[in-house]
C-alpha cells in the first residue's frame, strides 16, 4: 500500500513543481536545471559509489568495520542514482539528500532499528523470527537426528551404452 501511494503521490508532486518552477523561470531554464541535476548527480554518484566500493572491499578484507554497513551505503547510493536520473525536482532533492553521508547514516540507523532481530543467520541458512524484534533471540530450535546416505540408483551395467547425459569414462 505505501508503494502504491508513492507511485500516485510522487508524480503529482513532480508535475506541480514543474508547473511552479516553469512558470517562475520559464521552460528552457527549467529543462536546463533538470539536465544539470542529472549530470551533477551522475558525477556525484560515480565518486560516492567508488568510495562505497572501497569501503566494502576494506570491510571484507578485515580492515574495515561491518560489511553490512558498507553494503547498505552502496544500496542507498544506488537508490540515490536512480532518483537523480529520474526527471523531476522532488526526486532530485531526495537523491541529493541520499548522497550525503549523514542522511545515509540516519536511514541505515532507522532500518537497523526497524528490522533488528527479524532475521537470525546461523550456519548455512537463515531463521525468520516473528516475535518482538527488540527482544534478544536465541539460536533457534535445534532438531537432533541421525542420517545415512542412501543410493537409490541400481549399479550400472558396464557393457550398456552411455545415456548421453553423462560424459563417458576416459
Amino acid at each position: 500500500m505505501p508503494l502504491l501511494l508513492a507511485l500516485i503521490i510522487v508524480p503529482i508532486i513532480e508535475i506541480a513543481l514543474f508547473i511552479q518552477v516553469g512558470g517562475a523561470i520559464g521552460l528552457w531554464p527549467t529543462i536546463a536545471i533538470v539536465i544539470g541535476t542529472a549530470i551533477l548527480g551522475s558525477a556525484l554518484l560515480r565518486s560516492q559509489g567508488a568510495g562505497a566500493m572501497r569501503d566494502l572491499q576494506d570491510s571484507m578484507a578485515g580492515r574495515g568495520g561491518n560489511p553490512g554497513t558498507a553494503l547498505a551505503n552502496g544500496a542507498l547510493i544506488l537508490a540515490s542514482g536512480v532518483l537523480l536520473l529520474t526527471p523531476g525536482f522532488f526526486t532530485d532533492a531526495l537523491g541529493l539528500a541520499l548522497l550525503t553521508p549523514p542522511v545515509r547514516a540516519a536511514v541505515i540507523r532507522w532500518g537497523a532499528r526497524r528490522f533488528a532481530g527479524s532475521v537470525h543467520v546461523a550456519g548455512f541458512g537463515a531463521t525468520m523470527h516473528t516475535g518482538d524484534p527488540r527482544r534478544p533471540q536465541g539460536p533457534g530450535e535445534v532438531i537432533e537426528g541421525e542420517w545415512e546416505a542412501v543410493n537409490d540408483n541400481p549399479p550400472r551395467d558396464p557393457n550398456s551404452p552411455p545415456s548421453g547425459w553423462t560424459r563417458p569414462p576416459e
